[in-house]
């Protein structure tokens, strides 16, 4: 049957619908489908006990059928199923729905098939948030309408009936959201790839074929930016259906933006190279976020000007959790870097300061190596305060690399994250740096990274 933006919820009247997970993705969904007349069944592992009040209290004044607890999978008999992106995709209940003929699928994915405007996607291990921030803005700067949604943002099939077709949709993709996915965006851009998430996705195999569909389903009038500094984003090349542009910090590209040894920064259009701007006026601090520029400057390119980039450029200050200043006290400065999920994450923030820093790590395992982060700690580090489940694993990897024994590298265990800051502020000096940059999820402690973000905020504040 055909839908588009204006028909989908209209035609869910009457229907059955199960909605699989009451977070970000879905909460916002499920009152959407109950006003439209939709029978409505949540399903969430929580129970009931663990929600707040208010929020039983509206599922129920919308009609909502609640299915909690242990066993929230059973009976997904709705012709239409949503599951939340964090629940693998071949989960046996999902598997076994499929093979009786139910539609599986969720919100992004729906929202990609029925959009009626060009849609930016960007996806990759790392950058994606702050990569899709410099994107919307500059695409504001054009004087776009810009819908910004997905990781980031706020889910946008709710609003899906709001968006017009002279608007432009800027989505951040997660390896779980693209798994299942069948459609791409108009405009896809693939940060990097490096391990992440195995402990929900199978194994690596699986990871890089779940960001593969980001250009896998592109057509011939669409456009994929990939790096030209990451093996695994460039692997996906031989993909692309239309238009190719790179990004590179390390060397010139003929077609999309690149830097010179002198911090230079350009883009290229078949050979032709326009200056745009030196890396020391980018606001943002790290060559990691010369990438992130880079990348958005590339899939904006034609639609914003030189100019509008590069003002975007100067001004763009960051996004919360993300290499965040929180506070300066008594000359010790201290950095919100909660998003830092990953190892590459934390080493991508270490690397973005000059001083040997104070870090707060560690946190839920998602079954990656420390190895790779453990020279950067004995570099970039002169103390390392761990908690969580994978201190442990931390500081084996540290103790074991090379040069350890002359780093003079101090390590601290301490029971939770409050301690960790209170321990960190006894050590630090005027002059030092402290930053949380976990290289772990916060699932052993927090519901996500914005929440541990907001709550080192607030410790830090309350010194």
């Amino acid at each position: 049957m055909y839908f588009n933006n204006k028909t989908f919820f209209p035609w869910t009247e009457g229907k059955n619908i199960d909605v699989i997970g009451f977070g970000v993705s879905n909460a916002e969904l499920v009152f959407r489908l109950a006003a439209a007349g939709a029978s409505v069944t949540l399903h969430d592992r929580r129970k009931a006990e663990q929600f707040r009040p208010e929020q039983l209290d509206r599922l129920r004044e919308a009609g909502v059928i609640l299915a909690l607890g242990e066993d929230y999978l059973e009976h997904l008999d709705g012709e239409i199923i949503f599951r939340t992106p964090g629940l693998p995709y071949l989960t046996p209940q999902l598997t076994e729905a499929r093979r009786r003929g139910k539609t599986v699928t969720s919100e992004l994915e729906v929202f990609m098939e029925l959009c009626p405007c060009p849609v930016y996607g960007i996806t990759g291990s790392d950058g994606k948030t702050t990569t899709a921030s410099l994107m919307a803005d500059m695409l504001r700067a054009a004087g776009k309408t810009v819908h910004l949604g997905g990781n980031i943002g706020k889910p946008l099939l709710s609003t899906l009936d709001l968006v017009s077709e002279n608007d432009v949709c800027v989505i951040e993709l997660s390896s779980f959201q693209l798994l299942s996915m069948r459609c791409s965006p108009d405009v896809a851009v693939v940060t990097n790839i490096s391990p992440n998430h195995l402990d929900v996705h199978r194994d690596m195999a699986e990871y890089v074929t779940a960001k593969r569909n980001v250009v896998l389903h592109q057509n011939g009038f669409s456009r994929a930016i990939l790096s030209a500094d990451s093996e695994g984003a460039a692997a996906y090349a031989g993909d692309v259906r239309g238009t190719l542009r790179w990004f590179s910090r390390r060397h010139p590209v003929e077609n999309g933006g690149w830097m010179d040894e002198k911090g230079d920064l350009y883009h290229s259009v078949n050979g032709r190279a326009v200056s745009l701007m030196n890396r020391s006026e980018l606001k943002l601090p790290g060559l990691h976020n010369v990438e992130n520029f880079l990348a958005a400057a590339s899939a904006v390119w034609g639609t914003a000007t030189a100019s509008q980039i590069c003002d975007v450029g100067r001004s763009f200050a960051g996004v919360e959790h993300r290499i965040e200043f929180v506070r300066n006290k008594n000359g010790v400065r201290w950095y919100n870097d909660s998003i830092a999920t990953s190892p590459t994450r934390t080493v991508a923030g270490l690397r973005s300061f000059d001083e040997r820093l104070i870090v707060i790590a560690g946190g839920y395992d998602k079954h990656l190596s420390f190895d790779p982060l453990a020279p950067v700690l004995l570099e970039r580090a002169k103390r390392l305060i761990l908690t969580g489940q994978t201190a442990g694993q931390i500081e084996a990897a540290v103790k074991n690399a090379k040069g350890f024994a002359e780093s003079g590298l101090v390590i601290d265990h301490e029971s939770d994250l409050a301690e960790a800051v209170r321990t960190a502020n006894t050590a630090a000096r005027s002059g030092d740096v402290v930053i949380l940059s976990p290289a772990c999820a916060s699932f052993d402690a927090y519901e996500n990274f914005e929440a541990r973000g907001r709550h080192f905020k607030e410790l830090v504040r309350g010194l």
